[in-house]
C-alpha cells in the first residue's frame, strides 16, 4: 500500500494535501471539519494586527475554468482569531497560520502571536493581489521578500513558509530571497491578478474591480512555478493552483512540491475532495511502482525516459 505521509520542514502530513489559505477556514470548527475529511495540513485564512471589513460585494465571480475574487481579506485580528486557531489545533494535523501585513514588522509580530496561538507554522501572505497597503508590495521584489522573511523568522517560534506571485518577471528570483531571508518552505503560487466585465452593466461585476484568479485555468502557470523554484532553492516547494484531482497533484509534486494546497476545488465540491484525490494519487503510485511519496517528488527534472 503506498505511503502518503511526507515530513514537511519537521512538520509530520499523513498525506500531501493541504487546506489552503481563503477557504472554511474562517472558524475552528470548518477547520476541525475539513481536517476530518481527509486533508494532511490546515491552513487558516490570512490574518491581520486589527479586524478589517473587506470589500464590498461581489467580491466573487464564478467562471467555467475558475474562480476570480476579490475578498480584500476580511478577518477579526489576531487577537479574536487566535481562539480559532486553539480549536483547530484539536483536528491533530498541523494547522499553518497565514498572516499580512503592510510591514516588515507587521507581519514580524504577526508571526510571533500566531505561534503564541499553537499554530505549528507561519505562512507569510506577501502576495495578495487585490488588497492595497495591507502587504501586496511586500511580496514585489526580491530585497523585499528576504527582509520579510528574516523579520518573521526572528520573531516567529515555528517554521515560516512564504507564499510568492506569480505577477512578478521571475517567481525564483523571489524564491531564492525567501531562502536568503530564512524562509523554510515557500509556497507557489498565490492568485494571478484578473478582472471580469458585465457586458449588459457595462461594468466590472467586482466591487474592487480587480481580483485574483484561481483555480484550473492557473494550474499550468503554478506548474511551470514550482518547477522554476525547485531549480533555483534548496528548501521545499509547497505547489498550489487548480488542484482538483491526482492527477494534478502529480504535477506539482513531479514538478518539485513537496505538498499541494487545494481551495478553489473545495469551493466546488467540498471538503470531500481531500479523500478523493488521495484516493486517486495512492492508485496512481500503486499502478506505478512508488511506495512513497517523496520518491515522485520533482522526479520531472530527470529527464525523459
Amino acid at each position: 500500500m503506498a505511503d502518503l505521509s511526507v515530513n514537511l520542514c519537521g512538520l509530520r502530513l499523513r498525506n500531501p494535501t493541504m487546506l489552503a489559505s481563503g477557504v472554511l477556514d474562517e472558524t475552528g470548527m470548518s477547520m476541525l471539519a475539513v481536517a476530518k475529511a481527509g486533508a494532511g495540513a490546515i491552513v487558516t485564512k490570512s490574518v491581520g494586527l486589527v479586524p478589517r471589513v473587506g470589500h464590498q460585494n461581489p467580491t466573487v465571480v464564478e467562471l467555467e475554468f475558475g474562480l476570480l475574487n476579490a475578498m480584500g481579506l476580511p478577518n477579526p485580528g489576531i487577537e479574536k482569531y487566535s481562539e480559532e486557531v486553539r480549536v483547530a489545533k484539536k483536528s491533530g494535523v498541523p494547522v499553518i497560520g497565514s498572516v499580512f501585513g503592510g510591514t516588515a514588522e507587521e507581519i514580524s509580530s504577526l508571526a510571533a502571536k500566531m505561534s503564541e496561538a499553537g499554530a505549528d507554522a507561519i505562512e507569510l501572505n506577501l502576495s495578495c493581489p487585490h488588497a492595497k497597503g495591507v502587504g501586496s508590495e511586500l511580496g514585489s521584489t526580491p530585497e523585499v521578500v528576504e527582509s520579510v522573511c528574516m523579520a518573521a523568522k526572528r520573531k516567529s517560534m515555528v517554521p515560516v513558509f512564504a507564499k510568492l506571485t506569480p505577477n512578478t518577471p521571475s517567481i525564483a528570483a523571489l524564491a531564492v530571497a525567501a531562502e536568503r531571508g530564512g524562509a523554510d518552505a515557500v509556497v507557489a503560487i498565490n492568485t494571478l491578478k484578473g478582472m471580469a466585465i458585465s457586458p449588459e452593466a457595462r461594468l466590472p461585476i467586482l466591487g474592487n474591480t480587480f481580483g485574483g484568479l484561481s483555480g484550473p485555468a492557473i494550474r499550468p502557470v503554478g506548474v511551470r512555478c514550482v518547477y522554476e523554484i525547485f531549480e533555483s532553492v534548496k528548501i521545499p516547494v509547497i505547489g498550489v493552483g487548480g488542484v482538483s484531482s491526482g492527477r494534478d497533484a502529480l504535477e506539482y509534486l513531479m514538478a518539485g512540491a513537496s505538498a499541494v494546497q487545494i481551495g478553489s476545488a473545495v469551493w466546488r465540491e467540498g471538503a470531500g475532495v481531500f479523500a478523493r484525490i488521495c484516493d486517486e494519487l495512492s492508485d496512481f503510485m500503486e499502478d506505478n511502482g512508488y511506495s512513497r511519496v517523496m520518491d515522485i517528488v520533482g522526479v520531472a527534472h530527470r529527464g525523459r525516459p
